[in-house]
Parts: C-alpha cells; structure tokens; sequence
C-alpha cells in the first residue's frame, strides 16, 4: 500500500531586475534588499563587482548595458531600477542623468514588454524641488544632447554648476509624468514612476554636501527635511523595492518624494489646491455619454 505524497508549495517564480548604479549607496543596499527576497539581480555600474560594467555618459555605453543584459535575461526583465547618476558641475552630468537614464530605459523596455508584471523606476531627486536651469531641462525633453550638454557648459562657466544636477532630475520626473500614460508603457502593462530621495546618508553625501558644517547649514535651508538630514539609505531603497514589485500594478507617473518631508515644507498644500481644468471637448464627451448612461438605466 503506497502513501500518497504530501502535496509541495511550488516556488515562487523568482522576478529578475536590473539596477544601475549598483556599485555603491542607494543602488548597492537596493541590490542587497532584492536579492533577500529572493530576486535575481543584473547589476550595472563601473565597477569589478558588477556584472555588467558601462559608461552611461557615453552613447555606447548606454547600447553595451541594453546588449549585455538581452544576453544576459533573453526571457525579459521583471524590474528596472535607474539609480545612477552623477554630479560633476559640467556636462558629462546631463549625459549620464538624464539622457544615460532615458536611454537605457528606452533600450530595456522591449525586456520589460516579455514579462507578465513589468516595473520600471528612475530615481531622481527632492533637489528637483528648486528651480532649475530651463534651458537645460528644455534640451533634455527635446531629445537633444548636444544642446543640452552645451547648455550646461554655459552654466558651469557663469559659476553655476550646481544647478545642472537638479536640472536634469527636474527634467527626468517631467519625462516621467510624459511617458508613463503612453501606449508604449501603461498600455503595454508596464509601470513608470520615479523615486526622488532627500539627502541620505551615503559616502557621496557626507564627501560632498555634508563634507563642512557651513554647506550643511546651506543644504538644510534648502532643503529642510524634518525627519533629519541625512536620512536613511534604506528607507529611500526599500521604496524603489516596492514600486519594482508585482504588488504595484496600479500606480504609474508618480514621483514619490522620500525625502524626511521636504516636500511637504516646501511646496505645501500647492500641488493640490486647484482640481483639474478640463477642456471643452472632454466636458462635451462626458455629457454625452452621462446622457447615453441615463437612457440604458
């Protein structure tokens, strides 16, 4: 007489992500936190620890990445995370920022197409915040390089270098809000938001912003951050980990400011006192159709 077999609980199908930046700070605890979930990871930097090691200030750079990770995940990618970035006060900030993050996220996107539950983040920053250089932002989202790295050029020999950074990050969540609705990402199931961190605490920040008490008094005028400044690495990675997970399949176009509140000092009740304005034609369609509803009752 044989004993039937205990029924087994299958595996979950692991999802498999790919991270840039993942060399270092918010892109390496990122890795850490979705490989203990059990994930695979595709790691992208420059570095010898990566697996795949690209230039994303260079255009074949971004190709070489999209290359090697068709090679490397033939079935597709379950999650993108673009987390690197530079700030150099000069061009190569554009190059890598924005139009790195943009290509690299166009090329991966067929990849994230093959899965059932594609995910797709860019991470940008709570300095987008403040005003930044038009003339650049403007030449991102027109899709020109030259312009935009010759726009930044003029910046940094004005002695305004510091405002590049957050100007290519003002124009990633603007890329990010334009794109997300888009036939190409939401009508192919594909989520695009953006995370945008306050100051934490990564070797950069204290080498950097933080490095000498008076820029750090600048720094929390600028950017006031009631929860402390700087904040925790993991708390800004544990929320690009959820918004990479199957369990996010109803928010896209979002920019989730992780940012210990600075937002909220900042900008206030502004983004939301006024509701949406919307044009004749679509007043005219809801009309018509609240009127066709109101007949089929």
């Amino acid at each position: 007489m044989t004993q039937d077999a205990v029924p087994q609980t299958p595996t979950p199908t692991r999802r498999t992500h790919v991270v840039t930046g993942a060399d270092s700070g918010i892109g390496a605890e990122l890795v850490g936190l979705l490989r203990a979930a059990g994930d695979r990871v595709i790691t992208c930097g420059l570095g010898d620890a990566v697996d795949v090691r690209a230039d994303l200030v260079t255009r074949s750079g971004r190709t070489a990445l999209v290359a090697a990770v068709e090679r490397l995940a033939p079935g597709g990618v379950d999650g993108v995370a673009l987390v690197a970035g530079i700030d150099d006060r000069g061009p190569a900030t554009v190059s890598v920022n924005y139009f790195g993050t943009t290509a690299v996220l166009e090329g991966l996107r067929p990849l994230l197409a093959r899965r059932p539950a594609p995910r797709a983040t860019v991470v940008t920053s709570a300095s987008a915040l403040s005003a930044g250089d038009l003339s650049i932002v403007e030449a991102c989202l027109a899709g020109d390089e030259a312009v935009a790295r010759a726009a930044a050029g003029g910046a940094a020999g004005q002695g305004r270098g510091g405002v590049i950074y957050r100007s290519t990050k003002i124009a990633l969540n603007r890329w990010v809000r334009r794109q997300a609705a888009d036939a190409r990402w939401a009508g192919a199931g594909i989520t695009l938001n953006a995370v945008a961190p306050g100051v934490v605490d990564t070797q950069t920040a204290r080498r950097t912003v933080l490095g000498n008490a008076a820029q750090a008094r600048v720094l929390a005028e600028a950017l006031p951050q009631p929860l402390g400044i700087p904040g925790p690495v993991r708390a800004v990675a544990s929320a690009i980990a959820w918004t990479l997970a199957e369990e996010n399949a109803f928010m896209t176009g979002q920019v989730l400011f992780v940012d210990g509140g600075a937002d909220a000092v900042l900008r206030g009740e502004g983004p939301y006192e006024n509701g949406v304005r919307y044009s004749p034609a679509a007043v005219a369609k809801m009309v018509f159709w609240s009127a066709v509803a109101r007949l089929r009752r």
